[in-house]
Order: C-alpha cells, then sequence, then structure tokens
C-alpha cells in the first residue's frame, strides 16, 4: 500500500549510525529493492511460484526425513548409558508405580533405610546426540533417602506425587498440574516443586509425562488448512475464527488429521499469530499455522510433531531475531534439558530459521528505531549458544548468530510493522516463501 511505502521510506531514511553513508544508503537502496520487487508480484505470479516452491519443499523434506521412516532412538543406534522413556498405557504405568512402593516396603521390612532411586536430570547428565538432532538424558542416578534431613521433604513430595498419579490413572481422568498442586498446597509449597517432581516420577516409571495423565493448561494455538477428529469431534482449523483453535493437552485424543497445506508456519509469538489469522494467510499460501506463545508448553511441541510425522511437509519457524528466539527454534527442534528423558517424543526434526534474521535488518532496510541495544545477558546467551551442538550443527544459524553478536543487537518480529501492519503478510512472508529463504 502507498501508506506502507512511504512509512518504509522514511524509516529506511534515518542512519542506523553502524558505518559511514555510503553503507547506510546501500542498505536503504537494499530494502527498497526488497520492497519493490515484493509489491511488483501479481497474485497469480506468486500462486505459480508457490506451487513450484511447495513441491521443491515437500522434496526436501523427503530427502530430509522420508516418510513412514520411524524416528530414531538411542536404542536403535546402539547408544549405550541413555534414558529415554516410552507411551506406556495406564495399566503399565500404575503397575509401574505400584512396583517402586512395593520395593521400598520390602527394604524397609527388612530394617534398611526408605529410599527412591531417581534419574538425574541434571545438565552433566545430559548430551546432544547428533544422529539423533536431539538432546538425551544419560543415565546417572541420584539416591534419595528418607533418613537423610535434606532429603525427607523432597522424599515426602516424590510419595505424595506418586499416590495422586495412581489415583488418577485409576479412575481414567486427566488433572492440569494446577489442579495437583492445590491437593497439598501445605506440602508443595509452590507449583514449581510439584511439577519438577512430576518429571522425575516419569523418569522412574519410564513413560512419557503425558502418560502420567497430568497435563498443563492450554496453552497453544493452531489455525489453518488443517482437519482431524478431536476425541471423536470434528475440528476444521480453518473455519474456527481469527482466535484459532486452542491445542489441547490431550494430544493422544488427535486422529485422522488431514491437510491440504504444503508447509506448516511456527509462529514464536500470538499477536504475529493473531495478525496472519485475521488476514487469512493460510488461504493464499496453504498451510498451517502454529504458536505456542513464546516458550512452548508439552502439547504444543507434541502437536507440531505429531503434524510433522503424519503429513511430511517442513516446518518453517518465525522468531524474533534475537537470542531467546533462537532458543525457542531450538526447543521445539532438538529438544529442552528439563525434559530431555522425553526428546523422542517432543522434538520435530529439520525445523527450518524462515525469519526474522540478522540478514534481514540491512536487506530490508529495517529503522534504527526498530533495532534493540542487546544486553550483556543477551550477548552471553548468544555466546553460549554459539557453543552448543544443536546450534553449531548449522553452519547458517552459526553465521547469523555472529552477525547478531557482531552488530550487537536484536530486533522483534514486529519490528516489520514499521512498514505496514500487513507487511509482514503482504510483503515479507511472500518474499521469503517465493524465494525459498530458509535455513
Amino acid at each position: 500500500s502507498s501508506s506502507s511505502s512511504a512509512t518504509a521510506s522514511k524509516g529506511r531514511g534515518r542512519g542506523r549510525g553502524r558505518g559511514g553513508k555510503a553503507a547506510k544508503q546501500k542498505a536503504a537502496k537494499q530494502g527498497s529493492v526488497a520492497i519493490q520487487e515484493a509489491h511488483s508480484y501479481s497474485e497469480s505470479e506468486v500462486m505459480a511460484a508457490l506451487r513450484v516452491v511447495g513441491s521443491q519443499m515437500k522434496e526436501r523434506a523427503a530427502k530430509l526425513t522420508p516418510s513412514k521412516q520411524k524416528k530414531k532412538s538411542a536404542a536403535d543406534l546402539g547408544m549405550e548409558g541413555a534414558l529415554e522413556v516410552a507411551e506406556l498405557p495406564p495399566t503399565e504405568v500404575m503397575e509401574s508405580i505400584e512396583r517402586l512402593v512395593i520395593a521400598a516396603t520390602e527394604k524397609i521390612l527388612g530394617g534398611g533405610p526408605f529410599t527412591l532411586s531417581v534419574p538425574s536430570r541434571a545438565s552433566s547428565n545430559q548430551v546432544y546426540v547428533e544422529e539423533l538432532d536431539r538432546i538425551v538424558l544419560k543415565d546417572a542416578r541420584s539416591e534419595r533417602s528418607f533418613v537423610n534431613v535434606n532429603h525427607v521433604r523432597k522424599m515426602a513430595i516424590t510419595t505424595r506425587v506418586m499416590q495422586l498419579v495412581h489415583e488418577v490413572l485409576s479412575k481414567g481422568i486427566h488433572v492440569t498440574k494446577r489442579d495437583m498442586f492445590y491437593t497439598d498446597v501445605k506440602l508443595f509449597t509452590k507449583q514449581d516443586e510439584s511439577d519438577a517432581v512430576l518429571d522425575d516420577v516419569a523418569c522412574m516409571v519410564g513413560c512419557t509425562r503425558s502418560c502420567l495423565n497430568v497435563v498443563a493448561s492450554e496453552k497453544g494455538l493452531v489455525v489453518g488448512r488443517l482437519r482431524y477428529l478431536e476425541a471423536g469431534d470434528a475440528i476444521d482449523c480453518a473455519r474456527v475464527g481469527v482466535g484459532g483453535k486452542g491445542i489441547p493437552p490431550f494430544v493422544d485424543k488427535i486422529t485422522d488429521i488431514e491437510s491440504d497445506a504444503d508447509f506448516i508456519l511456527l509462529v514464536e509469538k500470538d499477536a504475529v499469530f493473531m495478525r496472519l489469522a485475521e488476514d487469512r494467510f493460510y488461504n493464499t499460501y496453504k498451510c498451517i499455522i502454529i504458536t505456542g506463545k513464546g516458550q512452548p508448553d508439552v502439547a504444543t511441541r507434541m502437536f507440531l510433531r505429531k503434524l510433522k510425522t503424519t503429513l511430511n511437509i517442513p516446518v518453517l519457524a518465525f522468531v524474533d531475531a534475537d537470542p531467546h528466539g533462537l532458543k525457542i527454534l531450538s526447543v521445539y527442534s532438538s529438544g529442552s534439558k528439563n525434559m530431555s528423558y522425553d526428546s523422542y517424543s517432543l522434538t520435530t526434526s529439520d525445523v527450518q530459521w524462515l525469519g526474522l534474521r540478522p540478514s534481514d535488518f540491512d536487506r530490508y532496510g529495517l529503522p534504527e528505531q526498530c533495532l534493540l541495544p542487546m544486553s550483556e545477558r543477551d550477548l552471553k546467551t548468544a555466546q553460549d549458544l554459539l557453543k552448543e551442538d544443536f546450534i553449531t550443527k548449522n553452519p547458517e544459524w552459526v553465521k547469523e548468530l555472529e552477525l547478531m553478536i557482531k552488530l550487537k543487537v536484536k530486533a522483534e518480529i514486529q519490528a516489520l510493522s514499521s512498514f505496514g501492519f500487513q507487511f509482514v503478510t503482504e510483503v515479507y512472508l511472500p518474499r521469503k516463501i517465493q524465494a525459498g529463504d530458509w535455513i
């Protein structure tokens, strides 16, 4: 639109103080050319090119993760000393809890102390496995003893959580983590403590956390060209309004997934998700749009993996151009250290970084006022990320991160709104998709 172009020209006219006059003029020219080229595409040209790009994306995905190929586990690689949990039916989870309690009881009756052996989830007990492209928990364990004054409270919380999980499973119901916390507020004190022990119990039992039937409240959203059954109810994500459909915590109840989408657009922020949903971006570019509203919850990560595995289409990530955005992207693709024991069911391989990237700053001529200085904490986080194997495996990601550190500036996705509120849906994303510009 004319107002968008005027805003963009005004923004590009301001220098950013990162070089001489010639450098600023070059950046402004590059931004102007990028915007003019994007606006020069007719709808038919964009749609024709998109069909070609969509086909190429599917071929690329097929080469990276061939359909019907089973996702590898540590056991498949013959890897010793790794702990990976599995999906278990409720009866097996209850039996495992019962065996743990019986073993502890027998030890007490034999004159021994009340102890529990718990897998260690410390950073030192985790390793990134390149062949699996995710973080895996190793097999180190720690022993909690009721006779150790430092362990008494943690032991009490652990046995209480085991009791509550067994009760929930025996009734065949699901409860939220908040529900569990309020069953014994005096003991748990803070929800963080009962939440952490839930992960410990899942590790001890050898099941995914979702198998405990204790879930987080609904957080993630989905909209676009996707249909499925949720506990038998038909859901059409193209007909759920501009607010999107909440991703249910019971991902195991989602079946009969159907879609004609060419790709999945994974968005960091719900504000950007709302812009895409309101503009019906998925109708112009056949896609499914998902957001975890920042740091993703377990349900959103499981939902994304389920879609990728079922549909075998590429996943393109649209995050802030800052260390936090890249960390969020990495959680989806390689897993989080907090839940490394469950990385098999929570990670989605081959997530591509579409934007926003530091190299876009000059390419699109982002105004100076939209580039935020990186704090010392930001710089340290970025430098720490450069030491992580799940980052260094992708040389293009490393280049972008190094450029961010060199410039010492970051930008949120909303910085693109300086060119117009619909610049993201009408110019930036169409141009990115048209050019296949993801890494």
